[in-house]
């Protein structure tokens, strides 16, 4: 089993070669779509666009890649982005929906050599053209911590490593467990704030009435319990970082105090009248779809546009199943149990190949680390051993499936029925403890606060504090 792997390593069959010469970079064509806007209110005469790259957004808001005035069309409105079986289309929490074709879709697979795109009262027609440019990507195995030898890997080391060299606020957007916090850690490393104050505040963790206090400080008798002056997150990383972890999660009515203190570069005490200057760079990770909470109106437009200066997309581990032996073995290295690499067999590893990863990089390690513990019999987060036969759905569970609606509607609405059932009776069993009931689904506690929520589980009061 070989060692960590390193940035001058190359892979060589799946497996880490230190002896290997570097590879040449990759020559990688740009993808290229023609958005052309056929029927738009209030503007009768077509326009056509061409885009370059492999993400767009579209909607009503000039920062958008296409805009489309549209009274009817949300700001941020839908996406378009090439993964590694083509175009999909996404619905980002739109107002009045996005329909491909006759159908209103949440996200689907476009097909072409056109389709079509209906968005309030306006059509686009969308093209694939042929790439026109080209750019050459580096070979790596790594960037720092990180590890990954797929294409959107090392096209994510390239933007990172720009990104450190800006001093530019940044916006990581990734699922949970892709490696938010660890992203952030790389890209301070990096720059020319490593030798100063590094601060992290997770948003989704600390009470609404503290978190101004978390950020800003407080003076000795600005609120009961305040029995000593103290400094707030910006003050204390002055020169530094300030890291917000699941910057979503901030409510609402901190939004404008925290937009003044970035617009600014000044945070002012809770309780005292007297404004302090700050010097810091705003890193911001998020697990939510940012535009889809500002249709919602749940964050702040311009907020958003402050944070995202430099925005960082963070791919899922479902879009770079290619790095599933180089991670099984950083992870077993890191765990000081190389030698049982020979329990990650070719049947095994086709299995882990087939599952979607929905913990992402986070779950594939507490995998690993479980098989090594229990000598081989972890199973994957579907409950199934990797080397079982899937399960047959049968007659009475396909009796209620509804085919009328599309693939991904009905899907959403068995995982959303499982969901709700799990926690109720998983609530059931822990008496409504939490911590119990997160240990016992092996799940993040604050992923579960979200679950809960997502479901109006706590507020109905169908479980208890």
């Amino acid at each position: 089993m070989p060692t960590p792997p390193t940035p001058g390593d190359t892979v060589k069959a799946g497996r880490l070669s230190a002896t290997e010469p570097r590879l040449a970079g990759d020559v990688v064509a740009v993808p290229r779509l023609e958005l052309s806007v056929e029927r738009e209110a209030g503007q009768p005469e077509q326009r056509t666009v061409i885009l370059d790259g492999d993400f767009f957004r579209i909607g009503s808001h000039p920062g958008n890649d296409l805009v489309v005035a549209d009274k009817l069309v949300s700001r941020f409105h839908c996406s378009i982005a090439r993964d590694g079986t083509g175009w999909r289309l996404t619905d980002t929490g739109s107002m009045n929906g996005t329909r491909l074709g006759s159908v209103r879709v949440r996200d689907a697979d476009l097909s072409f050599p056109e389709c079509r795109i209906t968005l309030g009262e306006s059509v686009v027609r969308v093209r694939e053209r042929s790439p026109v440019s080209a750019t050459d990507v580096a070979p790596a195995l790594s960037f720092g911590e990180l590890y990954g030898t797929s294409l959107p890997m090392r096209r994510l080391y390239d933007l990172l490593k720009r990104a450190a060299r800006s001093d530019a606020d940044v916006l990581i957007e990734g699922e949970s467990g892709t490696g938010k916090e660890l992203i952030a850690t790389e890209i301070v490393r990096r720059s020319g704030r490593a030798d100063k104050p590094l601060v992290i505040v997770d948003c989704g963790a600390i009470s609404p009435n503290l978190i101004e206090s978390e950020l800003f400080g407080h003076v000795r008798g600005a609120f009961t319990g305040a029995v000593r002056d103290r400094m707030g997150a910006f003050e204390s990383a002055d020169g530094g970082t300030v890291f917000l972890d699941e910057i979503g999660e901030l409510p609402l009515d901190m939004q404008p105090k925290l937009l003044r203190a970035l617009a600014a570069r000044e945070v002012r005490r809770i309780g005292d009248g007297k404004v302090r200057k700050i010097d810091v760079r705003v890193v911001a990770a998020t697990n939510r779809r940012l535009e889809r909470e500002v249709n919602s109106s749940r964050f702040r437009e311009d907020l958003y546009y402050r944070l995202s200066v430099l925005t960082v997309r963070v791919p899922p581990l479902r879009e770079r199943l290619d790095d599933l032996q180089l991670l099984i073995d950083s992870f077993l290295s890191a765990l000081d149990a190389t030698e049982k690499a020979h329990l990650f067999t070719p049947e095994v590893l086709g299995e882990m190949a087939r599952y979607d990863w929905p913990g992402n990089v986070r779950e594939l390690r507490n995998y690993v680390e479980r098989k090594v513990v229990l000598e081989g019999e972890g199973t994957l987060g579907n409950g199934r051993e990797p080397t079982s036969v899937p399960p047959v759905t049968g007659p009475e569970e396909a009796a209620k499936i509804d085919i009328e609606l599309p693939f991904k509607d009905a899907k959403d609405h068995v995982i959303e029925a499982f969901e709700r059932a799990y926690l109720t009776a998983l609530f059931a069993w822990a008496e409504g403890n939490v911590s119990r009931a997160a240990r016992k689904a092996n799940l993040d506690r604050m992923y579960l606060h979200r679950l809960l929520q997502r479901h109006g589980l706590r507020k109905s009061g169908t479980l208890g504090e």
